[in-house]
């Protein structure tokens, strides 16, 4: 009996596979191989699934298919998912103190002259990474567990506060669209395994941690923008009031609903211009007596007059 070639599928897998052709293959047609979808720990947009999101992305990816570089073209459709499981690894813990836990899966291709090529790519280890294409409907934030999609964090993903790294925790899986082949994925462990239980090791790039470093940089500067406008608002609804209160005081017959409305639309520089004159109006209109120095002009009296009736 000749030998099966390698990566090859038993009776069990090409009884999978064939729940999606239209005309039964033969495994001598079919050429199978296992990958790494993504796992629980921190990746390069400081994002990780929980546990029950992967469990949950396990179902979602049977039968979903791969292609490259997320290009949503059928001309790039290769493979197909036929089978997937979790596999821990309670020996390595996840920079989140977590045993490691991955979402592996088995595709298959065919073998014919269209898709020569890429098995040799795969098989000679130039073609691995991949990465998946799904949505979430949660992204919890490590520091403050608030949702960070729905903006209630002000923290910021990537950055440490004391010596606790911000990332946002992924749950809640929507939908599982696809999964490609790439040259960077986000997931720094994904991509084709050799065999069960044996995990691909892929290298960062300089140019892909400078680029992470420069998106880290980015979003804090779009913080910091967004705290100083904050920070400028508050400013200005002060000097709104302040201006409120000296115009009731110099100019009680002017209609103040409208006259602040005016002064929204003024820079802080004008405001603040507004401000002091109305305010030195306003002294002296009703001139500002301090109490500790009436008291103290009382002390100096020498006679008794304040205790005459």
């Amino acid at each position: 009996m000749t030998p099966m070639p390698n990566n090859t599928p038993d009776e069990n897998e090409l009884s999978l596979i064939n729940t999606y052709t239209r005309n039964p293959l033969s495994a001598e047609e079919i050429y199978c191989f296992s990958i790494t979808l993504c796992d629980n720990e921190v990746d390069r947009d400081f994002e990780r699934f929980s546990v029950k999101a992967l469990e949950e992305l396990s179902e979602l990816f049977i039968g979903k298919t791969g292609i490259s570089d997320h290009d949503m073209s059928s001309r790039n459709q290769t493979a197909r998912i036929y089978k997937t499981w979790l596999e821990k690894d309670s020996t390595k813990k996840t920079s989140a103190g977590e045993d490691y836990v991955a979402l592996k899966a088995k595709a298959y291709m065919l073998r014919n002259s269209d898709t020569e090529s890429l098995v040799a790519q795969i098989e000679a280890g130039i073609k691995k990474e991949v990465s998946v294409g799904c949505s979430m409907k949660s992204m919890v934030c490590s520091i403050c567990s608030k949702d960070m999609k729905a903006h209630e964090c002000n923290h910021i993903k990537g950055k440490y506060y004391g010596k606790k790294l911000c990332y946002g925790i992924l749950s809640q899986a929507g939908d599982a669209y696809e999964w490609s082949f790439v040259a960077v994925p986000a997931q720094k462990n994904a991509g084709v395994t050799k065999s069960f239980g044996k995990r691909s090791k892929t290298t960062v790039t300089a140019s892909a941690e400078k680029a992470c470093d420069e998106v880290v940089c980015s979003k804090e500067f779009i913080h910091n923008l967004e705290k100083q406008a904050e920070d400028g608002r508050l400013y200005k609804q002060y000097l709104c009031e302040s201006i409120r209160k000296y115009a009731l005081i110099t100019m009680p017959r002017v209609d103040i609903t409208a006259f602040i409305s005016h002064c929204e639309e003024m820079s802080v520089t004008e405001l603040k211009s507004l401000r002091d004159g109305l305010r030195a109006q306003a002294g002296e209109i009703i001139p500002v007596t301090l109490q500790l120095k009436a008291l103290q002009d009382r002390k100096n009296e020498t006679n008794n007059n304040v205790f005459k009736i």
